[in-house]
């Protein structure tokens, strides 16, 4: 009689009569008749388990692989030749346009408390959370609960230690999954992208929150006594921080003392601008009607899209490495197709953080302030400079208008609280943050290298100490 554990892992190997394990093919077993058996090799119990998790492997590697967003669109993407994922992306930045007019409109900060404005905020940006990247979504509620659970238990002293170490952590075994193990990497917008606003968020927040509850405002830099947060966030308002329908698919970053200004709808509050590395303190005032500001950032991605349906497709990136061409063209002609297709692959990221702006502006969020002539300025998480970038002069110049955001995140939580060597700390955690693709370290620490050469010729002691040298 077979039942038990036996049962399930040998449904015909079990002999109770003796309270033996035996094998139907062992020696136990002559003749039809039972007879004393020698205890069950150990070797086959460990083949055997081995087997069962390389089956449930396999089974838990299919589901992985096959489940992402809906597929409710798949006839759009069939329609317009597009991977399904970034039609998922799309549509739902568009829902999250729209959603934010609506928020705006009917759940304004004269018409709607903060506790409402926070529940709706994040209840939308799980939504559609869900629906881009299916179950994977779960990784961005438990990234943000577990660092909860740091900040309450540890305290401020410490905290933000270990919540940048579980964050960027998690990032990255998330990171090495997804490329390493299951390998779905013909997705491009798949969830790591929102984990890296998430994991920029968490680490901000407890640096902020430290400098406002632990350090001395003596202490601060301008900017870091600015952004302080001098109370603890309750899980609602940091659950709305990090997953509000707003920035939950493509950010942008944005300081949790702004957010919190803007949901609760207070004007005046002082806000950190930072360009070209120069800090300044502004005061904000009430917020005019962002439409025009939306209107301007929806034509620059009507732009942009059209130009990526167009050029992009005639230059593809992914002609660098034919073999064909590398056999066949000069090293200029390889070259210069490098710097094109490079050029033309920009527009897709113009288009995804453009439009994000707008979705946070038609929200009521990302009003800077007015300049000296009184135009209102909407500009406070923008994300890039088009025109600086297309028309940069160095490599410092490209930086500091090329996905901003993170660049204050490195400033803010590493380079500016490094102990030694700024520089290399900051653009090794910029790699680590990217991905673990091995081009992201070669480029990043090429950028060391290129970025301290431009610092010492850009003086006029560096450029006589070169001049010497090359005698």
């Amino acid at each position: 009689r077979r039942s038990g554990l036996g049962a399930f892992f040998f449904p015909r190997c079990l002999s109770r009569r003796r309270r033996r394990w035996c094998c139907s093919g062992c020696a136990g077993h002559k003749g039809g008749r039972e007879v004393a058996a020698g205890p069950f090799p150990l070797s086959l119990l460990l083949l055997f388990l081995l087997g069962r998790l390389q089956s449930w492997g396999s089974a838990f590697f299919a589901m992985a692989t096959s489940t992402t967003g809906s597929t409710l669109l798949q006839p759009l993407s069939n329609a317009v030749r597009l991977p399904i994922d970034q039609v998922n992306f799309v549509v739902c930045q568009l829902f999250a346009l729209l959603a934010a007019v609506w928020f705006r409109t009917y759940l304004h900060s004269s018409k709607a408390s903060p506790f409402i404005r926070h529940v709706v905020a994040t209840l939308l940006g799980l939504y559609l959370a869900l629906f881009c990247f299916g179950w994977y979504a779960l990784h961005f509620v438990i990234q943000s609960g577990i660092s909860y659970y740091i900040m309450i238990i540890i305290g401020v002293e410490n905290m933000h230690k270990y919540c940048f170490v579980f964050a960027l952590g998690y990032l990255t075994v998330c990171q090495i999954s997804r490329v390493y193990i299951f390998d779905y990497g013909q997705y491009s917008a798949d969830f790591s992208g929102p984990m890296m606003i998430i994991t920029q968020k968490i680490t901000s927040l407890a640096y902020e929150i430290h400098d406002g509850m632990f350090r001395k405002d003596e202490e601060l830099t301008p900017s870091q006594r600015c952004l302080a947060v001098r109370r603890m966030p309750s899980l609602l308002e940091y659950l709305s921080y990090n997953c509000n329908f707003m920035g939950i698919l493509a950010g942008p970053l944005c300081s949790y003392k702004d957010y919190i200004t803007f949901i609760e709808g207070r004007s005046y509050q002082p806000t950190q601008s930072e360009a070209n590395g120069k800090e300044e303190i502004k005061y904000e005032q009430t917020d005019p009607s962002p439409n025009t500001a939306v209107a301007q950032k929806l034509v620059v991605c009507g732009l942009s899209l059209l130009f990526h349906m167009t050029v992009s497709k005639t230059l593809p990136v992914e002609y660098n490495i034919d073999d064909n061409f590398r056999a066949t063209a000069s090293l200029p002609t390889r070259i210069i197709y490098l710097y094109l297709s490079l050029m033309a692959a920009r527009p897709k990221y113009y288009f995804a953080w453009t439009l994000a702006d707008a979705i946070n502006n038609a929200a009521g969020f990302g009003f800077r302030g007015y300049d000296k002539n009184g135009v209102p300025h909407w500009d406070l998480i923008s994300n890039l400079r088009i025109l600086h970038i297309e028309l940069s002069t160095s490599f410092k110049m490209f930086l500091d208008n090329w996905n901003i955001q993170t660049a204050l995140w490195l400033k803010r939580v590493c380079y500016e609280r490094a102990s030694f060597s700024p520089t290399i700390q900051t653009f090794i955690l910029s790699a680590i943050w990217h991905g673990v693709y091995p081009g992201y370290y070669l480029t990043f620490l090429t950028g060391v290298v290129m970025t301290l050469a431009a610092r010492t010729v850009s003086t006029p002691a560096g450029m006589l100490l070169m001049i010497i040298n090359s005698v």
